[in-house]
């Protein structure tokens, strides 16, 4: 027998690497956390030869769907277990005055105390047991979901592989492929889903920079705010003259960014005012109320930077009534752009503004986000030049850049696992 012993951070990385070196027949036959993550150890009775893909077992489906459902009885026990827990500390520690002061040190509330600490070891421990138990079971079906998804609909098999390429996220795949499950014909069948995918991507009636009004653009370092603000006051300048437009600087961090602002200010003859931080924006923004557009420019901050909190207080605040944009650059990961929106969602945006599309090796991340977060996408740059690089997209167009930007090799067997054991865990979105 061979017995090997594997660390990773997580369950679904360390039975990744199971698979890899032992294959599909290894068993698991212990787990306990470690520092900095879990560890494995897996048993093989042979060397397995190199094979095709293996068939759905109905039998091992079978059993693993009801070691689902005694986990999800196991963590409803043990969350009423904690409900009770918690109103007998209640019922021992609210009616302090019912205790005499002459309590002597064996009396029920000393014992109570007791057995807490141990209670709550047993507690995390079982916590523990029961998130590793889920997690192997939802790699396991999904291995099975996707091995039942080729052998019993290999068209929408392919098609979840082309979507994948696209880089779209599995929770607006999994709609989309929905849309068209009843559509025999491979072709027509790609052809709605991009119609559909092209429907779910929202696009604004008329250009913002067209309504006027103050509009400020907010997102992390590195996505591309200070080029896109050059990009649209240029633009607007050369469409309706400099007297009616001004810009703002809030990004009195980076070295360099007011300077930037000013230098630009001078190129387009357009007033630039500063705001230093604790400066009140509704009072800078005063002197320019006769402007038709104020673009607003914001430093990109650390979440957990309190600076951050402020400045996205003083973009929310009445007397501004800013319209803001989400400046997400088409190159960042998908993890990275989901927490620039909840970084940043709290000011109110209104849209998102593609950087960085003519660098970008697919658009499905920063699209898929627009979707799920109903942002509409006002802009896309995909380029250097002020203002050539910059466009007024329609979704069509954003699905036609997607697909052509899709990689050139199908996601492999593991990766498509995966993705179909994350769908056990991750609410489907809906798709309008």
């Amino acid at each position: 027998m061979q017995v090997k012993r594997f660390f990773a951070a997580d369950m679904r990385t360390a039975m990744k690497l199971v698979r890899d070196e032992l294959g599909a027949d290894a068993s698991i036959i212990g787990n306990r956390r470690v520092a900095g993550g879990v560890e494995l150890t897996a048993a093989l009775d042979y060397q397995v030869p190199a094979a095709p893909a293996r068939q759905p077992n109905p039998a091992l489906e079978a059993e693993l769907r009801k070691t689902q459902a005694k986990i999800a009885n196991a963590q409803a026990e043990l969350s009423t277990r904690n409900q009770l827990d918690a109103g007998k500390d209640r019922q021992l520690f609210a009616p302090a005055a019912s205790f005499s002061l002459d309590t002597p040190p064996s009396s029920p509330r000393t014992q109570a105390t007791a057995p807490a600490g141990t209670d709550q070891q047993a507690l995390d421990a079982m916590r523990f047991e029961l998130h590793g138990l889920r997690e192997l079971i939802e790699v396991q079906l999904g291995s099975i979901a996707w091995g039942q998804m080729q052998n019993r609909r290999p068209q929408q098999a392919n098609l979840w592989r082309r979507l994948q390429r696209m880089g779209l996220p599995a929770e607006i795949s999994k709609p989309l492929l929905e849309r068209v499950a009843n559509i025999a014909e491979p072709r027509q069948a790609w052809g709605m889903l991009l119609a559909h995918l092209s429907h779910a991507i929202k696009t604004p009636a008329q250009e913002p920079m067209d309504e006027g009004g103050v509009i400020a653009l907010v997102g992390p370092a590195g996505m591309g705010k200070t080029t896109t603000l050059a990009k649209l006051a240029a633009r607007y300048v050369l469409k309706f003259g400099a007297q009616h437009i001004a810009l703002v600087s809030l990004d009195s961090y980076r070295i360099g960014a007011q300077e930037q602002i000013k230098t630009l200010g001078r190129i387009l003859n357009v007033s630039v005012t500063l705001v230093d931080p604790g400066q009140s924006l509704t009072q800078a923004l005063a002197p320019l109320a006769r402007k038709r557009v104020v673009l607003i420019d914001t430093a990109g901050l650390p979440a957990n930077d309190p600076a951050l909190r402020m400045q996205l207080e003083s973009l929310a605040g009445r007397g501004v009534n800013a319209k803001n944009y989400l400046v997400m650059a088409s190159t960042s990961q998908g993890q990275v752009l989901k927490a620039a929106y909840h970084s940043y969602k709290r000011c109110g945006l209104v849209g998102c503004i593609v950087t960085k599309a003519d660098e970008a090796a697919s658009l499905g991340e920063v699209l898929g986000l627009a979707i799920t977060q109903r942002l509409p996408v006002a802009y896309l740059t995909d380029g250097p030049a002020i203002p050539d690089d910059l466009h007024v997209p329609r979704s069509h167009q954003l699905v036609s850049r997607a697909v052509g930007l899709q990689a050139a090799e199908d996601p492999s067997e593991d990766t498509m696992a995966q993705m179909f054991a994350g769908l056990y865990q991750q609410p489907t979105q809906c798709v309008s």
